[in-house]
C-alpha cells in the first residue's frame, strides 16, 4: 500500500518512485513548490539525481507518450498563436503544431492533467502530449517568451508622436474587454494608434492587416500601390485583431464570417478621420482591411481634382440645371466617391434639399440627409429612392445603379424634375448607356433623362523631385500623340525619387477624366439602336477626349509620367 507520503506526489513522481528511480524523501523534495522553470523534473536534473534525457525516455517508457529532441526541432513550426503565452509559460508547455482538431503539446511532465486540460479549454482543441528534455523545454520556452516581450516593449516604445487629443471610437460605441487583459495589451493599443496616425500622415487610403502561416504584415495603400509598413510578431494578430474589432463595434467571438463596421478616430477637435473596417476569416487568421475615410478630401473643390477647363465647364453646366441625370463611371478605387461628394458639396446650399443612399454611406457632409443601406432590413436602394420621392428633394444622389429596378426609380426621378447623381461600374463614358440599356431601361428614357456622363481614373501624381525624360518618337506615337503634339515646345517628365516620396517619384494623385455631354446627335444615336462604338465616335467628332487622349494631355503638362498613363488606360 502506498505511503501517505506517497499520495502527496504527483503521478511522475510516484511513478519515479514505484519504479525505484527516486526514493521518497527526494520525490518530496523535489515536489515541493518552488520558482524554479520546469517545477518538479527540473527540481529534479538541477539536484543531479537523474539527467534530463533519463527522465524523458522514462516517462515515454512509462506513460505511452512519443519523445522529441527539441534540438531537432525548428522553432519557426511552433504554434505559439495557438496557445497563449502567458498559458504555456504557467506550465512550462510548448505548442508544437496545430492540425485540423488537434494540437501537438511538447511538456517534460506527460502527467501534468490540470495544463492539459487548461489547454484543451483554451485552444477548443483535443491536446496530444509529447515528451521532451526539461532542460531543452525551459531554453526554447524562455526565448519565446522573451521574443514576445521584447516585441510588446517595442511597441510600448513607438510613441514617438504626440498622444494628446488622440481618442478612439465614442464611448457607446466601445464593448466589454477582458480587464485583466488590458495592462497587456497597452503597447499593442498604443501600436495600432501609431499605425492609424502614420496612415493619415502619409496620405494611404488603406491599411492592411494580413496573416500568413509563419508571419503577419500590415501595409499601406498610398497612391493607389500597397507597401509593406511593418511585421509584427505573429503571436500578436489576436491582440491586434481583437482590439481593432472592438474599437469598431464588431462582435470580438465571431472569427468564422466577415464583418464591416467603422470607427472615428478624432485627432483635435476640429480634425476627425472615419475609417470602415472589413475583416475576413482566411486560412490563418482575419485579415482586417480600414478604409480610411477623410471628410476634408470632399471640401477640396472641384479644381483639386484635375479636369481639364472645358471638362470643369460641361460638369458644372450639368450639375447645376434643374433636372437630369449624371453618372460617374470607373472601377473601384478610382475617385467616383470623391467626385459625386465634390458635386454635392456644391450643390450643397441652404434652399437645397439633397438626400443620398449609399452603401454604406462614406463620407459625412452637413446638410445632406445621408442614408446608409442595410439589405438585412430590406433597406436598398429600390427602397430609399422610393421614399426619397415622398421626401421633397431637389437633388438625389444613389451610390451606385446595379439592377434594372434602381435603374428605372432614378430615370423617373430625373424625368420629374430631380438632378439624380450616381455611379455605374463601365470602362468608359460611351458604353455607359450601353450597359443601362442591357440592363433593360427604354432607349427613350436614357435619352431623355441622362445629360452627362464621365468617366475616370487615377493616375499617380509626379513628385517635385520629377526629371525630364527623353522617350523615342515611335513610342510616343504608338501612345497616342499626334505628330503636331510633337512639336518640341514641351517637355516629359518621369520619377526620379527623394524623401518626400520616400523613392518613388510619386506624391500624390492626379485625375483623368472623360467627360461626356448627352447632346442632340447622341441622343439620336441612342435612340436608333446604335451601340457604344457609334456613340464613342460622335464624342470624338464633338472634340470629347477619351481617358487616354486626356492622360496625354496630363504628361504634356509635367503632372504625370507616360508609363503611368498607359498603365492606367486602355487605348
Amino acid at each position: 500500500m502506498a505511503s501517505v507520503q506517497q499520495t502527496a506526489l504527483s503521478g511522475l513522481a510516484r511513478a519515479l518512485v514505484q519504479h525505484s528511480r527516486l526514493n521518497e524523501a527526494d520525490a518530496l523534495a523535489c515536489s515541493v513548490p518552488s520558482n524554479t522553470p520546469g517545477g518538479f523534473v527540473a527540481e529534479v536534473v538541477q539536484r543531479g539525481l537523474m539527467r534530463a534525457n533519463e527522465v524523458a525516455t522514462f516517462c515515454a517508457t512509462t506513460f505511452g507518450s512519443p519523445w522529441l529532441d527539441l534540438a531537432a526541432y525548428d522553432e519557426t513550426y511552433v504554434a505559439k498563436d495557438a496557445i497563449d503565452v502567458k498559458l504555456m509559460a504557467k506550465h512550462q508547455v510548448i505548442g508544437l503544431s496545430k492540425r485540423g482538431n488537434r494540437i501537438a503539446v511538447a511538456l517534460a511532465d506527460p502527467t501534468n492533467l490540470r495544463a492539459l486540460d487548461e489547454i484543451r479549454f483554451q485552444t477548443g482543441l483535443a491536446v496530444d502530449p509529447v515528451v521532451v528534455e526539461v532542460d531543452k523545454l525551459v531554453q526554447l520556452l524562455a526565448k519565446l517568451t522573451e521574443t514576445v516581450a521584447t516585441a510588446l516593449n517595442n511597441l510600448s516604445a513607438t510613441d514617438d508622436f504626440d498622444m494628446d487629443g488622440l481618442n478612439d471610437v465614442s464611448p457607446e460605441e466601445t464593448q466589454t474587454v477582458d480587464a485583466s487583459a488590458e495592462v497587456d495589451d497597452a503597447p499593442v493599443v498604443r501600436f495600432i494608434q501609431k499605425m492609424l496616425v502614420d496612415a493619415i500622415n502619409e496620405g494611404a487610403s488603406d491599411i492592411h492587416f494580413e496573416p500568413y502561416e509563419k508571419f503577419y504584415r500590415i501595409r499601406f495603400r498610398t497612391d493607389g500601390v500597397l507597401r509593406e509598413i511593418s511585421q509584427p510578431p505573429l503571436a500578436l494578430k489576436e491582440k491586434i485583431a481583437a482590439r481593432i474589432k472592438v474599437i469598431s463595434r464588431l462582435d470580438i467571438s465571431e472569427k468564422r464570417v466577415p464583418q464591416d463596421g467603422r470607427m472615428k478616430l478624432v485627432l483635435s477637435k476640429n480634425k476627425a478621420i472615419d475609417f470602415r473596417v472589413s475583416t475576413l476569416p482566411t486560412m490563418y487568421g482575419e485579415k482586417i482591411v480600414m478604409r480610411i475615410l477623410d471628410p476634408t478630401s470632399a471640401m477640396l473643390g472641384i479644381d483639386a481634382l484635375g479636369y481639364d477647363p472645358e471638362q470643369k465647364a460641361a460638369l458644372l453646366d450639368a450639375i447645376e440645371r434643374p433636372y437630369g441625370m449624371v453618372l460617374v463611371t470607373g472601377p473601384t478605387g478610382s475617385g467616383k466617391t470623391v467626385s459625386l461628394y465634390t458635386c454635392l458639396n456644391i450643390l450643397n446650399k441652404p434652399g437645397v434639399n439633397i438626400s443620398t443612399a449609399e452603401d454604406p454611406a462614406e463620407i459625412t457632409l452637413p446638410g445632406v440627409n445621408q442614408v446608409s443601406m442595410n439589405d438585412k432590413a430590406g433597406l436598398n436602394f429600390a427602397v430609399s429612392l422610393k421614399a426619397f420621392l415622398r421626401q421633397d428633394p431637389d437633388v438625389i444622389m444613389v451610390g451606385e445603379i446595379r439592377d434594372l429596378e434602381t435603374a428605372e426609380i432614378s430615370i423617373k426621378a430625373a424625368q420629374t424634375g430631380h438632378m439624380v447623381l450616381s455611379t455605374l461600374h463601365t470602362n468608359d463614358a460611351p458604353t455607359t448607356l450601353e450597359r443601362l440599356r442591357n440592363m433593360g431601361v427604354a432607349p427613350f428614357n436614357i435619352a431623355s433623362s441622362v445629360i452627362l456622363i464621365t468617366a475616370q481614373r487615377l493616375a499617380r501624381r509626379l513628385c517635385t523631385c520629377k526629371k525630364p525624360v527623353d522617350i523615342p518618337v515611335e513610342a510616343m506615337l504608338d501612345a497616342g500623340f499626334t505628330e503636331s503634339d510633337l512639336d518640341g515646345s514641351w517637355q516629359a517628365y518621369g520619377p526620379a525619387g527623394c524623401d518626400r516620396c520616400k523613392g518613388t517619384g510619386y506624391k500624390g494623385r492626379v485625375g483623368i477624366y472623360q467627360v461626356m455631354p448627352i447632346t442632340e446627335e447622341i441622343q439620336r444615336i441612342i435612340m436608333t439602336g446604335g451601340n457604344s462604338m457609334d456613340i464613342a465616335a460622335q464624342a470624338q467628332l464633338e472634340g470629347v477626349h477619351d481617358l487616354r487622349q486626356s492622360g496625354l494631355i496630363k504628361v504634356k503638362q509635367g503632372l504625370t509620367s507616360l508609363t503611368e498613363v498607359l498603365a492606367t488606360t486602355n487605348e
